[in-house]
């Protein structure tokens, strides 16, 4: 200590300590709510930007083309379930081919193998990626838990549509071909 500091009276250190404190407090407090945050805002960021093969989904006032703008997209549809979940799912198209901009239905078919009610939720993406931000959902069984009883098997549809914005994109313009694919996990696993 330099020969005109005075040291620091206990009060002082208090004080400082008990800055120190809630500043790490609200540090930690921050890193929390960024910790919950987290899936969301990523969610979000996929479902705008297309990242990572996640469809868009489409919202009110969305503008689709009834008979297309004149090029048509093969869709191809893949169908995957955990080990965990004693389902059986595939999907009845293997393939369809639609015009860009219409709207176009397809489902899948679940069975429930197992001698329990099993609750399932779809995971879903789109190759290749940098076409995924044109495929948009309108209404699909991924949007919410699926609850199937002992052996029961369900239809569970797919309404989507390929934005026409794809066809000026330098990058996708030229894509011809696209696959939807799921993965079905159980909930309670």
């Amino acid at each position: 200590m330099a020969p005109h500091e005075t040291a620091p009276t206990a009060p002082d250190r208090r004080r400082a300590n008990g800055r120190i404190a809630l500043m790490f407090g609200a540090v930690a407090v921050g890193m929390v709510g960024l910790a919950f945050a987290a899936v969301p805002l990523y969610r979000v960021f996929c479902q705008v930007t297309g990242y990572g093969g996640t469809p868009g989904v489409a919202s009110a006032g969305t503008q689709v083309f009834p008979g297309g703008v004149g090029v048509d997209m093969t869709v191809r549809f893949d169908a995957n379930v955990d080990p965990a979940l004693p389902w059986r799912f595939r999907p009845n198209d293997r393939a369809v081919t639609v015009p860009i901009g219409a709207e176009a239905l397809s489902s899948f078919r679940a069975v429930n193998t197992s001698d329990r009610p099993v609750v399932g939720t779809a995971s879903f993406n789109v190759t290749p990626t940098k076409a995924a931000r044109y495929f948009t959902k309108v209404d699909c069984f991924c949007f919410t838990e699926q609850r199937l009883e002992p052996g029961q098997a369900v239809d569970m549809p797919v309404l989507f549509y390929i934005d026409p914005a794809i066809l000026d994109d330098e990058h996708a313009g030229d894509i011809r071909t696209m696959t939807l694919s799921y993965t079905f996990f159980d909930m309670e696993s």
